[in-house]
C-alpha cells in the first residue's frame, strides 16, 4: 500500500476547502460534494490494497524529515485500526456534504470549506506515525467544529461553542504536558530525540510506575474530554444539540474516536503498567456513565439532546471495553468505534431532516410522523433499532463484546498464569450493572420512536409546509442515508471482517501491556 494513496485523503480535502473560499458561492456545494467523493477513491484504494497479513505493522508508511537535528519528521502509516477510522471519515464526508444541501442557504463557502478542512485534520490523526502532525491535527480539528458550530448552529450556539471549545483545548494541553514528558524520558533514554510514536512507546514502557501513573493521568485528562468520560462529558450535548446536522453527524461518528483511539493508541501503550491498575477506576467512570446518561436520556423531550447523551452512554461502553485489557475487550471497543458512528450517525441525519420541515425538536411538539413520513419512519426505527443493539444489526456484536470483555477480564489474565503477570479485576458486577444500562437504553430509545413515529399525527403550531422538501425524504436523502444503513447491516451480520481485519494489532497491544506489567517490580505500583 503505497504512502500516496494516505498523502491525496489529506491533500483532497484541504485542496477542494481552498477552491471553495476562493470560488463562486454558487458552486459551493457541488465542489464540496466533488472533493469529498474524490477524498473516498483512496480510501477505497487503501481498503482494496491493505496488506492483511501485516495488519499491525503500519505497511507503506512514509516519512519526511522536517528538521533532523531536533528528530523532526512528517511520518505517516496505517495499521487496519487506523485505516477502517480514516474509512469512516471518508465515508462520512459526503454523507455530511450532501444532509446540508438545503439545510445550509448562507455563507456556504464558509460551511463547505471549513467542513472540508476537518476531514482532512480527523484523517490526519489517524494516519499519523509521529507525535508532531499527530498533535497538530488533534488540535486543529477544534477550530472547524468551532467555526460550524459558532456560525451555523442553533440559538444557543454562542454558549455551546465556547464551551466546548473551553473543554477540549484545556484537556489537549494537559495531555501534551503528558506526552512532552515522554519524548524527554525517551530522548535521556535513547540519547536523542525523537517524536516517532514507535520509539516513544517502546521508551515510555520503561517509566517507573509514579511517572507512569503521572502520564496516564495526563493523557486521560485530554483523551476523556474527547470521548467524553463522566464526569467530564457536560460539554457533548450542548455541542451536539446547537451543532448543524453535519456537524452532529461528524462529531459522534468520528470526532469522539479520537479520544477512544487515543486511549488506545497512547494511553494504553505509553502507561501500561499505570493503565492496568487504575483500569478499575476507568471501568467505574464508564458504567457511570453509562446508566446516568441513559437515565437522563429517559426523561428528556428534546430529541437531538436524547441522541446526544447516548453518545455518552453509548462511548461508555467503549471505554470500558479497553479497560477490560483483553483481546475481547480491545476488539469490542474498536468495533463501537465504527459500529457508533454508522447508527448514531444516521440518527442525527432523521432529526435533522425532520426539523427542516418542522422546525423543531420537541417531541411534544411533532409526533405520529409515520402517516406523513413513512419512508423517513422507516429509517428512523432502523436506525434507532441498531443503537439499541438489535441482534442482526451493527450495534450488537460490539455491545456483547464490550460486556463479555468486563466479566472476563479478571479470569482471562488469571488463567494466563505468567509469574508476576498484574491482572485487570473486573468481573461479573462490572458487567451486570453495565448491562442494566443497555435495558435502559433500549427503554428510552423505544419510547422515542413510540412518541416520535406513531400515535395520533402532530405538528407545532403555525407550522408552515417547507418550500422545497417534501413531506416525506427526497431521493437525495435516501442516497445520504443507504450508507449508513447497509453498513449497519453488513457489520451486524458480518462482525467477523472487522474482528478478523484488527486481531493482529489488538493482539500486539495486548502483548506490549504484558510484557510491560510482568517487568514492574513485584509491590510496586503506580
Amino acid at each position: 500500500m503505497s504512502p500516496f494513496l494516505t498523502v491525496l485523503l489529506i491533500l483532497l480535502p484541504l485542496l477542494g476547502a481552498m477552491v471553495i473560499a476562493f470560488g463562486n458561492a454558487k458552486n459551493a456545494y457541488r465542489d464540496a460534494l466533488a472533493f469529498s467523493l474524490a477524498a473516498l477513491a483512496p480510501a477505497v484504494g487503501m481498503l482494496v490494497t491493505f496488506d492483511s497479513t501485516r495488519a499491525a505493522e503500519f505497511p507503506g508508511a512514509g516519512s519526511w524529515t522536517w528538521i533532523g537535528e531536533l528528530g523532526l519528521k512528517l511520518s505517516i502509516g496505517v495499521d487496519s485500526i487506523a485505516l477502517l477510522l480514516i474509512a469512516l471519515s471518508a465515508l462520512l464526508g459526503p454523507v455530511c456534504v450532501m444532509a446540508s444541501r438545503t439545510a445550509i442557504t448562507e455563507n456556504r463557502r464558509l460551511y463547505y470549506a471549513w467542513l472540508l478542512v476537518l476531514q482532512a485534520a480527523m484523517v490526519g490523526v489517524f494516519a499519523s506515525r509521529d507525535l508532531l502532525l499527530f498533535y497538530i491535527c488533534f488540535e486543529f480539528t477544534l477550530l472547524p467544529m468551532f467555526v460550524l458550530i459558532r456560525m451555523f448552529g442553533s440559538t444557543n450556539r454562542v454558549a455551546a461553542s465556547t464551551k466546548f471549545f473551553l473543554y477540549t483545548f484545556t484537556g489537549s494541553i494537559i495531555a501534551l504536558a503528558g506526552l512532552v514528558y515522554v519524548v524527554n524520558f525517551a530522548a535521556q533514554l535513547n540519547g536523542s530525540w525523537s517524536l516517532d510514536i514507535g520509539v516513544l512507546t517502546a521508551a515510555a514502557g520503561r517509566m517507573s510506575a509514579h511517572e507512569q501513573a503521572l502520564v496516564l493521568g495526563a493523557l486521560l485528562a485530554g483523551f476523556a474530554v474527547k470521548v467524553p468520560l463522566f464526569p467530564v462529558h457536560t460539554w457533548l450535548p450542548l455541542a451536539h444539540t446547537e451543532a448543524p446536522t453535519a456537524g452532529s453527524v461528524i462529531l459522534a461518528g468520528v470526532l469522539l474516536k479520537l479520544g477512544t483511539y487515543g486511549i488506545y493508541r497512547f494511553a494504553i501503550p505509553m502507561a501500561p503498567a499505570a493503565f492496568t491498575e487504575y483500569a478499575p477506576v476507568i471501568a467505574t467512570l464508564s458504567i457511570i456513565g453509562i446508566i446516568y446518561a441513559g437515565l437522563i436520556c429517559w426523561v428528556q423531550d428534546d430529541i437531538k439532546k436524547l441522541v446526544a447523551y447516548s453518545s455518552v452512554s453509548h462511548l461508555g461502553f467503549c471505554v470500558l471495553g479497553l479497560a477490560a485489557l483483553n483481546a475481547t475487550g480491545l476488539s469490542g471497543s474498536v468495533l463501537y468505534m465504527l459500529s457508533h458512528g454508522f447508527s448514531t450517525g444516521g440518527l442525527f441525519l432523521m432529526i435533522g431532516f425532520m426539523y427542516e420541515r418542522y422546525h423543531t425538536r420537541d417531541m411534544r411538539q411533532v409526533g405520529g410522523l409515520a402517516s406523513r413520513m413513512p419512508v423517513w419512519a422507516s429509517f428512523m426505527v432502523f436506525f434507532a433499532m441498531a443503537s439499541v443493539g438489535l441482534p442482526g444489526l451493527n450495534g450488537f456484536p460490539s455491545e456483547l463484546l464490550c460486556l463479555i470483555s468486563a466479566f472476563q477480564s479478571d479470569e482471562v489474565w488469571t488463567l494466563r498464569g505468567e509469574p508476576g503477570a498484574a491482572g485487570v479485576t473486573l468481573g461479573p458486577w462490572y458487567a451486570a450493572v453495565a448491562g442494566v444500562g443497555m435495558v435502559i437504553a433500549a427503554m428510552y430509545l423505544l419510547i422515542m420512536v413510540g412518541k416520535i413515529c406513531f400515535g395520533p399525527y402532530r405538528q407545532p403550531e403555525g407550522h408552515h409546509h417547507h418550500d422545497v422538501l417534501p413531506d416525506d425524504l427526497n431521493a437525495r436523502e435516501i442516497i445520504t442515508l443507504l450508507p449508513l444503513a447497509a453498513g449497519c447491516l453488513v457489520f451486524g451480520f458480518f462482525p467477523g471482517l472487522l474482528l478478523d481485519a484488527i486481531h493482529d494489532p489488538v493482539n500486539q497491544t495486548l502483548d506490549l501491556v504484558r510484557a510491560a506489567t510482568d517487568a514492574m517490580p513485584q509491590g510496586v505500583r503506580p
